[in-house]
C-alpha cells in the first residue's frame, strides 16, 4: 500500500495507475538507456571511422591511439557516478548524464581540430560506455531483487534488439547525410530522452511507497540486516572472481568482434564467412540471455559464471582447429554462449550479493574494470598477433587463463565467513 502522507514519496500517480509492477516500466527504460549509449561504444564509433579519417586527414593508428587513451579516462567516470547514484538516486544522473552524453556527441560532431575532436571523444566515451552504461543497470537493480535474473535477462535481450535497430539506423543514415550530421541527429536524440526519463523514471519502490520486489533470502544481507558496503564488497572473493571474470569476457570480446574479419582469414574464412559468424555470435547471444535470466539467481551466480568462462575457453582452444565455415560456426556458437551467459551475470550479481545501499559504487567499481579491459583487448591481442604472426597462440593462452578463471568461480563460495567483513 502507499503512504500518502510520506513526503519522501513524491508524485506517485503514474506509478498507481499502472496495472503492473512499475519496476518492469524501468526495464523498457533501462534498455533505451543502454542502446543510447551507442556513440561511447567501439561497434558505435566504427560506423564512422572512415569518414571520420577522411575529414580529419588523421590515420588509422592516430586514431587508435586517441580512442585508447579516451576509453581508459572515461572509463574513471565510473567510480564518481556510482557514488552519485548511492546519493540522489538513479532518477536524477540518468536524466542529466542522458543529457550531457546528447550534447557532447552534438559537439563531436561540429569539431574541426584533433584536439577538440579528443577532449569530445573522451566526454562521448566517458559519458556513455562508462556513465550512462552503470546508470542503466542500476535503474533495473534498484527496483528488483527476487526477479532480478528475469529482469535482466529481459534487459539483455531488448537491449540486444536496440543496438541492431539503432546501428542500423545510423549506418543509412551516415550514407545518407553525412557523419557530422547523423552524429548531429543522434545526439539531439538522446539529449530528448532526457525528458521521458525524468517523468517516467523512479528511483527506488520505496521511494514511491512501494514495498518492492524482494527476496525471501536475506543472504544478501548482513548479520545485523544492512545491505553490504563497498569495502564489504571489495574484501570478497566472489566479486574479485565476478569481476576478473566479466573483464575477461569483455577483454577477448572486445578483440574478436574488432578484429573478426582479420582473424577469421588467418582460418581460410572470407568475408561471407565472417559476417556469418558475426550474426551468429548475435543470435546464440540472444538465446543464452533468456536462458541464464531464468536460472540466475543468488545461489547460481558464480556457478553461472564459471559456465560462461568454460564456453569461453572452450570457443578459444577450438579457433586453432578451425579450418573451414563449419568448423568456425562452432567457434561462434562457444562465444556466444559465453556472451549470453556473463552479460546477465554481470548484470544481476551484485544486487543479489551486495544488496543495495551502496549498489552504485559496488557496480561501479565493477564497470570501471571491464571498461579498461575492453579498451584493452584490442591493443594487446593486436600485439600479440603481430608479434607472433597470428591468432593461434594468443588464443591459447587466453584459453588457458579463461579456463583457470572457469574452475576458481565454480569452487568460490557465494557466501563468504561474516568475518572476512570484519572491519
Amino acid at each position: 500500500m502507499i503512504d500518502s502522507s510520506n513526503p519522501a514519496i513524491g508524485n506517485c500517480n503514474l506509478v498507481q495507475a499502472v496495472p503492473f509492477y512499475y519496476g518492469w516500466m524501468h526495464v523498457g527504460i533501462a534498455a533505451v538507456a543502454m542502446t543510447a549509449t551507442l556513440p561511447g561504444r567501439t561497434h558505435g564509433l566504427g560506423l564512422i571511422t572512415e569518414p571520420l579519417l577522411a575529414d580529419f586527414g588523421m590515420t588509422a593508428v592516430s586514431f587508435a591511439r586517441i580512442n585508447f587513451i579516451s576509453a581508459l579516462v572515461g572509463a574513471a567516470a565510473c567510480l564518481p557516478i556510482g557514488w552519485w547514484i548511492d546519493c540522489s538516486g538513479v532518477r536524477v544522473v540518468l536524466t542529466t548524464v542522458t543529457f550531457a552524453l546528447g550534447a557532447s556527441v552534438i559537439a563531436m560532431s561540429r569539431c574541426e581540430t584533433v584536439v577538440s575532436l579528443a577532449v569530445t571523444l573522451t566526454l562521448v566515451r566517458g559519458l556513455g560506455q562508462s556513465a550512462l552504461s552503470l546508470v542503466s543497470l542500476s535503474v533495473v537493480s534498484k527496483w528488483f531483487e527476487r526477479r532480478l535474473g528475469i529482469a535482466m535477462g529481459a534487459f539483455a535481450v531488448l537491449l540486444t534488439f536496440g543496438f541492431i535497430a539503432s546501428v542500423m539506423w545510423m549506418g543509412s543514415l551516415i550514407e545518407e547525410t553525412g557523419w557530422r550530421s547523423a552524429w548531429a541527429t543522434l545526439g539531439w536524440s538522446i539529449a530528448g530522452l532526457s525528458v521521458p526519463f525524468a517523468i517516467l523514471t523512479r528511483s527506488t519502490p520505496e521511494s514511491c511507497g512501494l514495498v518492492g520486489d524482494r527476496s525471501s533470502s536475506a543472504n544478501s544481507l548482513r548479520a545485523d540486516g544492512s545491505s553490504r558496503t563497498i569495502r564489504d564488497a571489495l574484501r570478497s572473493p566472489a566479486f574479485w572472481v565476478l569481476v576478473l571474470g566479466s573483464s575477461m569476457f569483455n577483454f577477448v570480446w572486445s578483440g574478436v568482434t574488432l578484429f573478426n574479419e582479420s582473424i577469421l582469414r588467418d582460418r581460410g574464412i572470407d568475408a561471407g564467412g565472417a559476417a556469418e559468424v558475426m550474426a551468429i555470435l548475435a543470435g546464440v547471444g540472444l538465446i543464452a540471455n533468456i536462458a541464464c535470466g531464468s536460472l540466475a539467481t543468488r545461489g547460481r551466480i558464480l556457478k553461472l559464471m564459471s559456465v560462461g568462462l568454460g564456453l569461453l575457453a572452450a570457443g578459444l582452444f577450438w579457433f586453432p582447429w578451425v579450418t573451414g565455415v563449419a568448423g568456425a560456426r562452432w567457434y561462434a556458437v562457444a562465444i556466444g554462449s559465453s556472451g549470453g551467459v556473463v552479460t546477465v551475470v554481470f548484470f544481476a550479481a551484485w544486487r543479489h550479493l551486495f544488496g543495495s545501499v551502496q549498489l552504485g559504487m559496488i557496480q561501479g567499481a565493477a564497470q570501471f574494470a571491464t571498461v579498461l579491459a575492453s579498451a584493452s583487448g584490442p591493443v594487446v591481442i593486436a600485439l600479440a598477433a603481430d608479434y607472433w604472426g597470428g591468432y593461434h597462440e594468443v588464443f591459447t593462452i587466453l584459453a588457458v587463463a579463461t579456463a583457470c578463471l572457469a574452475i576458481i568461480a565454480f569452487f568460490v563460495p557465494t557466501e563468504p565467513a561474516e568475518n572476512s567483513f570484519a572491519r
